[in-house]
C-alpha cells in the first residue's frame, strides 16, 4: 500500500505543496536531514490511521514529523484497530424470521432426515407362522392318534431343550452341567410320570439329582459346587416341569387336557404379542424384557380368558365357562412369568435366544419357556375342577 491511498494530504502541511516534489534522499527546506527523517520516509509506506479533521496537520516546532505526535498517531491508530478489520469479522446477529410471503433464506446444511419408521415385528412372521402351523400338526397328529407317540415327542423336546440350556451355560458362564445323565433322567422322569403317576415322575427326580451329582465327580474338584447346582436347576427346570404334560395326558379325556394347555398357552403368548406389538406403551419388566408391555399382558388375559371359557364349556368333559375364565387367567399370569423367567436367564448369559432350531422362534427352550411353568398350574386346576380323569 503506497501513500496515495490514504487520500489527498492538506495544503501547506508538513508534507509540503502538492506540486512540489523531492528527489530521493532529499528533504523539505526548514525540515532537518538525518537518520530521523529517513526513519519516517520508510514509516510512511506502513499502513497508518486517518487523522482526524480537527488534529491540526503540523507537529512540534519546527514542522518535524515523528516524535510524539507521530507516537500519538500510532497509539490511536493501535486503538482503532483493536477492534474488527473487516465487515466480515463483525459479530453476526441471528437473522430475524422474515415475513409472511417473504423469500426464505437457503437452509443451513444439517444432519439429514430421518423419515419416521414404521413399527415393525421383532421375528420373521412368516418363518414363525409356518414353523408353528408344522409344530402343531405333528403335535396334534401325535395327541388324538397315539399317546404313546406325543409321550416320546416329550421326551425328545425335553432332550433337545436340556442340551440348549447346558451348551449355553458352558459357553457363556463356563458352567459344566453334565448333559448325559440330565438327558437319561430327563427321558426317565417323563415316561415314569406317564406310566406310575406323580409318584414315578418323583422317584425319578431324585435319581437323576444323585446321578448329576456322582456324575460331576469323575472331573477335577474346582467349580464342582456350581455345575451340580446347574444341573439339579435344569433337571427340575426342564425335564420335571415337563412331567406335569404327561401327567395330564393319563387321563381318559388326556388328549383334550393338553390341548387345551397347549391352545391357551399359545393364545396367551399370542395376544399378547399382538396388542403389545399394535397398543403398547408402558414397559411391564424393562430391566428383564423391554419388549413386554402392561398393554401385551392385558391382551393375554382377554385372549387366554376367551379362549379357556370356551375350551372348559365344549372340550373337557365335566367343565364350565366360569372355570375357564379362572383358567385363563391362571395361564396368562404363569405364561407370562415364565416367559420373564428365560428372559431373566438369557440376559444374565447375555444371549437373545436359547438356539437357532427353529426358524423364527429360536431355540427349543424359547418355545417352552411359557409352557413349562404352566403345564403344573393347568394340570392342578384341571384336577380341582374336574378330577383326575
Amino acid at each position: 500500500m503506497n501513500d496515495s491511498s490514504w487520500g489527498t494530504p492538506p495544503k501547506g502541511g508538513h508534507w509540503g505543496p502538492p506540486d512540489q516534489g523531492y528527489a530521493p534522499g532529499a528533504h523539505a527546506p526548514g525540515t532537518p536531514a538525518g537518520p530521523a527523517y529517513e526513519g519516517h520516509e520508510a514509516g510512511r509506506t506502513r499502513p497508518m490511521p486517518v487523522v482526524p479533521a480537527d488534529v491540526p496537520p503540523g507537529g512540534h516546532a519546527g514542522g518535524h514529523v515523528g516524535g510524539d505526535q507521530d507516537d500519538d498517531h500510532r497509539d490511536r491508530g493501535t486503538a482503532r484497530l483493536s477492534g474488527p478489520l473487516f465487515r466480515d469479522e463483525m459479530p453476526q446477529e441471528p437473522m430475524p424470521t422474515p415475513p409472511s410471503g417473504a423469500t426464505q433464506p437457503p437452509e443451513q446444511p444439517g444432519p439429514p432426515h430421518r423419515p419416521q419408521q414404521k413399527k415393525r415385528a421383532g421375528r420373521d412372521l412368516r418363518a414363525a407362522i409356518g414353523v408353528g402351523v408344522g409344530l402343531g400338526a405333528v403335535i396334534i397328529a401325535s395327541l388324538f392318534i397315539l399317546k404313546d407317540v406325543f409321550v416320546g415327542v416329550i421326551a425328545v423336546a425335553v432332550v433337545v431343550g436340556l442340551w440348549e440350556l447346558t451348551s449355553r451355560l458352558q459357553e457363556r458362564k463356563s458352567i459344566k452341567a453334565p448333559l448325559v445323565p440330565l438327558a437319561l433322567g430327563g427321558v426317565a422322569m417323563v415316561v415314569a410320570g406317564y406310566v406310575r403317576g406323580a409318584e414315578g415322575a418323583w422317584v425319578a427326580m431324585a435319581l437323576t439329582a444323585l446321578a448329576v451329582l456322582v456324575w460331576r465327580m469323575t472331573e477335577p474338584p474346582e467349580g464342582y459346587l456350581k455345575d451340580v447346582t446347574a444341573g439339579l436347576f435344569a433337571a427340575f427346570y426342564v425335564p420335571f416341569l415337563a412331567t406335569f404334560v404327561a401327567l395330564m395326558l393319563t387321563a381318559d379325556d388326556g388328549s383334550w387336557r393338553v390341548l387345551t394347555f397347549l391352545l391357551l398357552t399359545v393364545v396367551s403368548d399370542t395376544g399378547a404379542y399382538a396388542v403389545g406389538w399394535r397398543f403398547g406403551r408402558r414397559k411391564l419388566a424393562p430391566r428383564i424384557s423391554p419388549g413386554k408391555t402392561r398393554e401385551g399382558l392385558v391382551g393375554a388375559v382377554a385372549f387366554a380368558m376367551a379362549a379357556g371359557a370356551l375350551c372348559m364349556e365344549f372340550a373337557i368333559d365335566g367343565g364350565t365357562w366360569w372355570q375357564g375364565l379362572l383358567l385363563g387367567l391362571a395361564v396368562a399370569v404363569s405364561a407370562t412369568l415364565g416367559d420373564l423367567g428365560e428372559s431373566m436367564i438369557k440376559r444374565d448369559l447375555g444371549i437373545k435366544d436359547m438356539g437357532t432350531l427353529l426358524p423364527g422362534h429360536g431355540g427349543i427352550m424359547d418355545r417352552l419357556d411359557s409352557l413349562l411353568p404352566t403345564a403344573p398350574v393347568v394340570w392342578l386346576l384341571l384336577v380341582l375342577f374336574v378330577g383326575a380323569g
